[in-house]
């Protein structure tokens, strides 16, 4: 059992998963793989059975939940079992090929041979590193983030990032069943708990790609969710010792 596990939440994903999967497993690096999926309906889960049980037995796990419960609960749901497991590093990762695999090494590295707490894939550490998204997409999550820091304080770029590299000591300092948002602003009350707790994050470049295979999981709710949730945030952490 390598120290490192990678989760994918998935959903509808049966274009992506045999690939991502193999992608990650043939890394310098050696990681451990666990899937959640939310009872795709179009087989995503029962291509990962067929690795488990012929390929990748030992390195290859996955929770199916009775249906599609929300992003946050699925990390959620991961970290526990990883924590349960003792993995020192924690990667959170999508399965349709926007997150480069190749950059789970230079995450790995940021914290274990840098120091780092936590390190985040950003799109906009070094300019704006997306592809192929529609231009008011992308002034949509680069102005989000311009609003989060705004908010929050924090000095962090790609405030919404969803590929991310944990040390187990930060989820083992977070009260997980506290986190409050469940969509996309799940991923910045991670980094907003963190911050505030003291733990050392480093932003590490990439080049975010749009999926090309597969249905994108985004909705305006998700931004909704974002906007109030943020300030909402920031208002219960006057109250709140960390």
């Amino acid at each position: 059992m390598s120290n490192k596990v990678v989760i994918i939440p998935t959903y509808k994903e049966k274009e992506n998963i045999e690939s991502i999967i193999r992608v990650v497993f043939a890394l310098e690096e050696e990681f451990d793989m666990l899937i959640i999926d939310d009872n795709s309906p179009d087989g995503t889960a029962d291509i990962v059975k067929s690795l488990m049980d012929s390929e990748f037995k030992d390195r290859l796990f996955m929770i199916q939940r009775a249906g599609k419960l929300g992003l946050g609960t699925a990390y959620i749901t991961g970290f526990k079992w990883a924590i349960e497991r003792k993995y020192d590093y924690i990667f959170e990762m999508d399965a349709d090929f926007s997150h480069p695999p190749e950059k789970l090494i230079d995450l790995y590295k940021a914290c274990s041979e840098e120091g780092y707490d936590m390190s985040i894939g950003s799109r906009y550490i070094s300019g704006v590193n997306v592809v192929n998204w529609p231009i008011g997409r992308v002034l949509m999550s680069y102005y989000g983030s311009a609003y989060v820091r705004f908010v929050t304080r924090m000095k962090i770029m790609d405030t919404t990032a969803g590929f991310k590299c944990y040390t187990r000591k930060v989820l083992e300092a977070i009260d997980l069943d506290k986190v409050r948002m469940k969509g996309y602003g799940f991923q910045i009350e991670m980094k907003f708990t963190a911050w505030k707790k003291k733990f050392k994050i480093k932003e590490v470049p990439i080049i975010f790609t749009d999926r090309s295979l597969g249905t994108s999981k985004m909705s305006t709710n998700i931004f909704g969710e974002a906007v109030w949730g943020v300030l909402m945030m920031k208002i219960r952490s006057w109250f709140k010792k960390y």
